[in-house]
């Protein structure tokens, strides 16, 4: 096992790995930005190194000073969380390079499963169900215009690199395609640096179903289950529960099989995730797979009564899993919130600033994962997330029951946050 770690990340999901590997008796490294010199990340961890200012790509992206910190201060290998460098195949190859282990799939799968095309191709192979649509990325808006006149109307259109809503846009018909498709792709230029696109037949109005899997170095790929992700606002999820309440008992044995299936396509190691949509006539289709944690996985830990975080631990200290698929049971419902500082109101614009006085709620069956405090200052730098609320209960309504009731307890002051419109929804 490893004796420290370094956590190339901030916010609640650093200080969500640093619990885990505290339990685990692993010391740790936290590295920080300027703007977060006093972020509770940097008081939890056993070390702490400034890392760079606070634009994100001068220091959490920053691979150069990430990786001189776990050097210097002997880290045995790196967990990267979600977003920043966790599906940065060419920083994983830099840990492997530097004797440092990289905790989280390999770089050739991050590779393979982050250009959405050639993941679609690699489905495809492996018969897990797709969307309709191309099997080589497109470059050229007159082939793309031939290409969607063979799939039919309506349109995804897709950037291979893209994530998070990014360089995606619905032609609906033939009139406005070229335009659509060269805004998308200015925007994967953009965001990604990568002009290759795909296209894919839109499935209107779906439910967004994803599969949690975790795999080992020894063959063993499990199913920990399903999660319904389908409340989002601009492509950004913001609701999140397990079981999905749209699934008969056959379509999520279906879907977590097709799951298995797509890990052991690619020699999957660790903890991903398989997405899909799920169409009114219950058919499902492989979208995309996150070759990481995710913010979610909270939800997933409280039906299986598993712990994700150190079971990616284990695995990349070449442990095997410490469950099979025969020891996964649900049981009852959990939902989660994402509590983010914005205005609902106003598009949802980011309402950074310093929190003043936060109360978190509490009681059987609630879970807060955060690192904001009183005195916590939002930054402009970063995602808007102040916590994510997960609850678990006996059923769905008993949890919708009780997340009303954590988020009427909340108090949030210093910030505008989306509270009131979480509360709505529920």
């Amino acid at each position: 096992m490893f004796n420290k770690i370094l956590i190339a990340n901030r916010g609640e999901i650093a200080v969500r790995i640093i619990r885990a590997c505290r339990a685990m008796g692993i010391k740790t490294v936290a590295v920080y930005s300027t703007a977060d010199r006093h972020a509770l990340h940097t008081y939890l961890a056993d070390e702490a190194v400034c890392i760079g200012p606070a634009p994100a790509r001068d220091s959490y992206l920053n691979t150069t000073a990430i990786l001189a910190a776990a050097q210097g201060t002997g880290a045995d290998a790196i967990h990267p969380g979600y977003g920043f460098l966790s599906e940065n195949s060419t920083f994983a190859k830099l840990c492997r390079d530097n004797d440092i282990v990289f905790i989280g799939p390999t770089p050739e799968v991050i590779d393979r499963m982050g250009n959405k095309s050639q993941a679609r191709r690699t489905m495809m192979d492996a018969g897990v169900p797709v969307v309709p649509g191309t099997k080589k990325g497109i470059h050229d808006v007159d082939v793309a215009l031939e290409q969607a006149r063979t799939i039919g109307w309506p349109i995804m259109i897709k950037a291979s690199s893209g994530g998070g809503g990014k360089g995606m846009r619905v032609s609906l018909s033939e009139d406005d395609f070229c335009e659509q498709f060269s805004i998308a792709q200015r925007e994967s230029v953009g965001a990604f640096g990568d002009n290759t696109m795909y296209l894919e037949r839109c499935v209107m109005n779906p439910r967004h179903v994803e599969v949690q899997v975790i795999a080992d170095t020894y063959g063993t790929v499990v199913a920990l289950g399903e999660r319904d992700c389908s409340v989002q606002r601009n492509h950004q999820k913001m609701i999140e529960e397990s079981p999905s309440p749209a699934l008969s008992e056959e379509v999520r044995a279906e879907m977590l099989d097709a799951a298995v299936r797509a890990a052991q396509a690619v020699g999957y190691t660790s903890a991903g995730t398989i997405e899909f949509l799920l169409d009114d006539q219950m058919n499902y289709y492989f979208m995309e797979m996150n070759t990481r944690v995710q913010v979610e996985h909270s939800v997933t830990e409280m039906v299986t009564g598993t712990d994700i975080v150190q079971e990616m631990i284990r695995v990349a200290a070449g442990d095997p899993l410490t469950f099979t698929q025969d020891d996964i049971t649900y049981r009852g419902h959990a939902i989660e919130c994402r509590v983010n500082a914005e205005q609902p109101e106003r598009g949802f614009l980011p309402s950074p600033g310093t929190i003043s006085q936060m109360h978190l709620p509490g009681g059987n069956g609630v879970r807060v994962d955060t690192a904001a405090f009183d005195g916590y200052e939002i930054s402009p730098y970063y995602d808007s997330m102040i916590a994510k609320i997960i609850v678990h209960g006996r059923d769905r309504t008993e949890a919708i029951a009780k997340m009303r009731t954590a988020l009427e307890e909340m108090v949030v002051v210093g910030v505008k946050t989306n509270l009131d419109f979480q509360y709505a929804i529920m």
